[in-house]
């Protein structure tokens, strides 16, 4: 493949990369808009937000082997339809109900990409220090699209309405469509994993009531929270048993007895726990309580946008020049102290300081990312490093569902920034426990493990 060629299909993968995770900024700012015009509770707004990411986060795995085991081209293509036309449903929804299940069509199409992307990239991408510059300008899209969300979904949202947020989604998931056809190539893994369905119907049915009794439970009543985080335990339970005894699992259970990759699921849940909180809260804030437009709302989050970009390339270097500890601990400090002076704002608090407040929480959330990936490939086999990155990737996912569930159930925007201060506190804590010299042992002799082949079982599974 030619070098031109393979620029081109990266920037395919970017566009794909580009439209899911617009999705998961643009929406916020419309959600007032959003309400009004539906009705939709607070619990409405946060089943908006929380149906397409906890679908990613349960897809994600599945799609990636499914992917390696019938064709990258062909899953990618098949995500890039069934996004697009989510896209259209959502645009197209009469209530809040057809507007929530449009979201989750959505998502299904949006876990066969990123994941299904970033394996072209790597099969593009043969030479090492190519594939690096790839995945930094893959990176660098994310940034990109945490920018533009905001901004673009403000300025469509006042000047046509919240439904023109997805269609700008249609014209990019055909264009993307018609080049993957024109110019990817098809790639298969030389031996895919065997699929999982028991593991993975354990895992939406783990995260769908856990987000549902926190979502609901307030006005459901506490016996509907209660049997909600009962069936959830269960699940769990449930998971980790039968994903011990398969020899080739959804998520191998081995992964956790490494000290940084706990740690790094642990980090990765409640950073972006804050994330999704404070993108939820944020917007509601601005606009439902400040009165300002939705354009002038996602203006206001342009420094977060900004800080996490210019910040995410320096984490990344102190990561390799000095190991994940140091930006993990900035991280942590920042996010804690942002979430104590958020919960401290009133409807007086100059727009400056807020800013810089929002800067301060850029800072943390931009140098948390680079550790997060880094530590949880920390000492793997090359052959494990994907899915262990995979799994922090749908970690991620959990932890933004979560954040939304939990700062809409909380009685004051006050309490659920306190809980986001808490958040910071916990990735500042994990962080020190499992960047030391004791994790890294616990990292080595799960790197031994991992390599003695597959893992030992208690039946054939």
């Amino acid at each position: 493949m030619t070098r031109r060629r393979r620029r081109l299909v990266l920037l395919i993968c970017c566009m794909s990369l580009l439209i899911v995770s617009l999705d998961n900024t643009i929406v916020n700012v419309a959600l007032p808009s959003l309400g009004h015009d539906l009705r939709a509770p607070i619990s409405g707004l946060q089943w908006t937000v929380d149906a397409y990411t906890l679908t990613l986060a349960s897809l994600l795995m599945l799609a990636g082997s499914t992917a390696d085991r019938i064709g990258r081209r062909r899953t990618f293509q098949t995500g890039l339809v069934v996004f697009t036309a989510g896209s259209l449903l959502c645009s197209l929804a009469p209530s809040l109900g057809w507007l929530v299940a449009a979201r989750i069509v959505q998502a299904v199409g949006g876990s066969m990409l990123n994941p299904v992307a970033m394996s072209i990239i790597t099969n593009t991408f043969t030479d090492r220090r190519e594939r690096a510059q790839a995945i930094g300008v893959w990176g660098g899209v994310t940034g990109v699209s945490m920018a533009l969300g905001p901004v673009v979904g403000g300025l469509l949202t006042d000047t046509v309405n919240w439904r023109a947020i997805f269609w700008i989604n249609v014209p990019i998931g055909l264009l993307a469509l018609f080049l993957t056809w024109r110019f990817v190539p098809e790639s298969k893994a030389p031996s895919a994993r065997r699929l999982d369905p028991a593991g993975q119907v354990l895992v939406i049915v783990l995260l769908g009531t856990l987000t549902y009794g926190i979502i609901e439970g307030p006005a459901a009543g506490p016996g509907v929270s209660a049997a909600c985080f009962v069936v959830a335990a269960a699940a769990l339970a449930a998971l980790v048993v039968w994903e011990l005894r398969r020899r080739e699992p959804l998520i191998d259970m081995r992964f956790f007895r490494s000290a940084p990759f706990s740690g790094a699921a642990v980090m990765a849940v409640s950073g972006f726990a804050g994330l999704g909180a404070f993108l939820f809260l944020n917007t509601l804030y601005l606009q439902s309580h400040r009165g300002l437009s939705a354009l002038a709302a996602g203006l206001c989050t342009l420094p977060v946008a900004a800080i996490t970009t210019i910040v995410g390339p320096l984490s990344g270097r102190l990561v390799g020049a000095r190991g994940p500890r140091v930006p993990s601990v900035v991280a942590g400090v920042c996010l804690a102290v942002a979430g104590a002076l958020l919960s401290q704002v009133t409807l007086t608090t100059p727009l400056p300081l807020l800013l810089g407040i929002y800067v301060i929480f850029g800072v943390g959330f931009g140098m948390l990312n680079p550790p997060i990936t880094n530590t949880a490939v920390s000492g793997m086999p090359l052959a494990q490093a994907g899915v262990a990155a995979a799994v922090a990737s749908t970690s991620r996912q959990v932890g933004q569902s979560l954040g939304v569930a939990i700062a809409g159930s909380m009685a004051s925007s006050a309490a659920a920034y306190r809980v986001n201060a808490l958040y910071g506190l916990i990735v500042l804590a994990v962080a020190l426990l499992t960047t030391g010299r004791w994790a890294r042992a616990t990292a080595e002799r799960t790197a031994a493990r991992l390599t003695e082949g597959p893992q030992v079982t208690l039946s054939q599974g």
